[in-house]
């Protein structure tokens, strides 16, 4: 008998949902996609309704619908945590009462109402929340056997776990919980350097490289015990979490040389610092869990999610330690993703459905990520003509690649709309802006007339699989973008030069032969594409090699500051017009901005998206 399993994240953020049948993934998609409103925590009734239409049920038909993690057992930490803090916690626990009380508590009439029945099981169930990420790991990776390493800020209690996957089941064997986490560490000093919490995470990932770690020793000395079985402790005197509403305290300030820089302002030779003494301790204690992870489950392979998981840093030294002899990371690490684990959790341990087997042409379960909406050509036509925008029909693959290949030759950047959107927050090809490479100008301007972000923030490498080694330190696939290695170092070209206060100086510096995606420490975020997984993308990189010898090019994700990637064909138009991108591919058809109807924006987009 089939069965059908909804799975759902909400009410933090990234809210998502996610489709399995007979234990392989139908559908998922984060609701900001849809409602343009970026880490959107509300119930995601679009992500529902998208994946039902995609996997062609009604709710009726739904065997279970299963949320991410347990509202009871949050609201068990928040009245145990804010008893033992006592009155200074009262703010905080105000808050948490709007949230948990007023809206979490109530999971079943959110999804009465967004549905109208509960399916065929009666009800909805609850997994906690990192299970859901161990399950969102382990199940669609490639292996039968693996370790799991599941890391983030909080979920319920716990924030950090260990487990075994085996076959079809799941045991969680280790855990340190609230308020002791790496996410939460991380985060704190991301809110120090100006940065947004559960958003600019990837800008001081970005910013480490520009820095020295000369607050690493001090960092281990006062905020965090990190022992040799990987567990670690935090003292809680620098830190504002636990009984307010700051990430950290006035000890915090002292022990870093001033307070919190303001957001948007000047980025100073102590954030770069502080950025990159951060990144190593993380760095060092991801290791050392890793290391534990193996001895205490024997595996040889790592499946990892959460939050912290997207540290593609972390990501890359875990890999290149060879503590594992392979390494499989959840795409959509974080929140979203756990819809996803939930549903999976449910079909295999609650149903009892066997996993499914690996689809032709991958290398796991997940699909390439590409999980979410797609449209056809007659639909992007039909679009294109009601609007009166201008194109080229190219019905031809190739030719189109060869378009492409040509336009970007020339030093043009464009946008790639191809097949289904991705799940999780890395563009991979099916929403992407892409750019060559080997221009030095190309990471500067995609920054501040396409992206309009920070100049210091660098882009990643899309290349083909079967060339990856000839440009980076790379000895297994990335397609993900998940992983950072060092680029050979036979393309480097000299030296950077950190000591300079002008980041731009240090952002202009050409560092190797393919400029625009080597970072300041010579490392990249690589993301390698193989034909079975996207097709045409892969045929854009081959087309782009047969007429300049390069296989890769830079990969970004489509949309501007503060925007969630683009969707729809509409949202991919609007992003095109907005932005000094020079063409646009859409599914089949390519359009040039200089043959554009003169665009009239409906809203303030900088006003609406803000700052991310």
């Amino acid at each position: 008998m089939s069965s059908a399993v909804l799975g759902i994240s909400a009410f933090y953020h990234d809210s998502a949902a996610a489709i399995v049948r007979d234990g392989s993934i139908v559908a998922a998609a984060q609701e900001e996609r849809f409602t343009r409103h970026r880490h959107d925590p509300r119930f995601p009734t679009h992500a529902i309704n998208y994946c039902l239409e995609q996997a062609f049920i009604e709710p009726s038909e739904l065997d279970a619908i299963i949320f991410y993690d347990s509202p009871l057992l949050t609201w068990d930490r928040i009245l145990r945590s804010c008893a033992q803090v006592g009155e200074p916690a009262q703010e905080q626990f105000v808050a948490a009462c709007e949230s948990v009380l007023g809206v979490k508590l109530w999971v079943e009439e959110h999804v009465h109402r967004a549905l109208g029945t509960l399916g065929r099981g009666g009800r909805v169930i609850f997994s906690e929340h990192h299970m859901a990420h161990a399950a969102s790991a382990f199940y669609p990776s490639p292996f039968d056997d693996a370790a799991i390493l599941t890391l983030d800020g909080v979920g319920e209690w716990c924030t950090t776990s260990v487990g075994h996957g085996q076959g079809d089941a799941i045991d969680l064997l280790d855990e340190i919980r609230y308020p002791h986490s790496l996410g939460l560490l991380y985060s704190a000093f991301t809110y120090f350097c100006g940065f947004k919490v559960n958003s600019g995470e990837y800008k001081l990932m970005g910013l480490a490289p520009y820095g020295e770690p000369r607050y690493a020793d001090r960092i281990r000395e006062h905020l965090i015990d990190i022992r040799d079985d990987g567990s670690y402790r935090l003292d809680m005197r620098y830190f504002g979490y636990l009984d307010g509403m700051r990430m950290t305290t006035a000890a915090f300030d002292e022990l870093f040389d001033g307070p919190p820089r303001a957001p948007e302002s000047r980025i100073s030779r102590r954030e770069r610092d502080l950025a990159a003494s951060i990144q190593r301790v993380i760095t060092d204690a991801v290791l050392a869990i890793g290391r534990h992870a193996r001895s205490r489950t024997g595996s040889r392979n790592l499946a990892l999610a959460g939050g912290v998981a997207l540290n593609c840093v972390a990501n890359g030294e875990l890999v290149r330690e060879g503590i594992f002899d392979a390494v499989w990371i959840q795409p959509a690490a974080g929140d979203a993703g756990g819809a996803l684990g939930a549903a999976l959790l449910a079909s295999h341990a609650y149903l009892g459905v066997p996993r499914a087997a690996i689809p032709d042409g991958h290398t796991d379960r997940q699909q390439g990520s590409y999980l979410g909406p797609a449209y056809s050509s007659d639909e992007v036509r039909a679009f294109l003509d009601r609007q009166g925008y201008a194109y080229d029909w190219v019905k031809d693959p190739r030719e189109l690649a060869d378009r492409m290949a040509e336009a970007l030759d020339e030093g043009m950047i464009g946008g790639l709309f191809s097949g289904r959107m991705e799940f999780g927050p890395r563009s991979l090809g099916a929403r992407s802006i892409i750019g060559d490479a080997r221009r030095r100008d190309t990471q500067t301007t995609m920054n501040l007339k396409i992206k309009y972000r920070e100049s210091f923030r660098p882009f990643a490498p899309s290349v083909l699989v079967e060339d990856a080694p000839e440009y980076f330190e790379i000895d297994c696939e990335s397609p993900y973008m998940l992983l950072v290695a060092p680029v050979n170092e036979s393309r480097r070209s000299g030296q950077t030069d950190l000591a300079t206060e002008d980041m731009m100086e240090i952002v202009n510096q050409a560092r190797s032969d393919v400029p625009a995606i080597t970072h300041v420490d010579f490392s990249a975020r690589v993301q390698t594409v193989s034909r079975g997984t996207h097709p045409f993308f892969h045929e854009v990189l081959s087309r782009f090699k047969e007429r300049t010898g390069t296989s890769l090019l830079v990969n970004t994700s489509f949309n501007v500051r503060g925007e969630p990637i683009v969707c729809s064909p509409r949202d991919a138009y609007q992003c095109f017009m907005r932005t000094e991108m020079d063409f646009l591919v859409l599914e089949d058809c390519i359009l040039w901005k200089r043959e554009q109807p003169r665009f009239e924006d409906d809203e303030d987009w900088r006003e609406r998206y803000g700052k991310d």
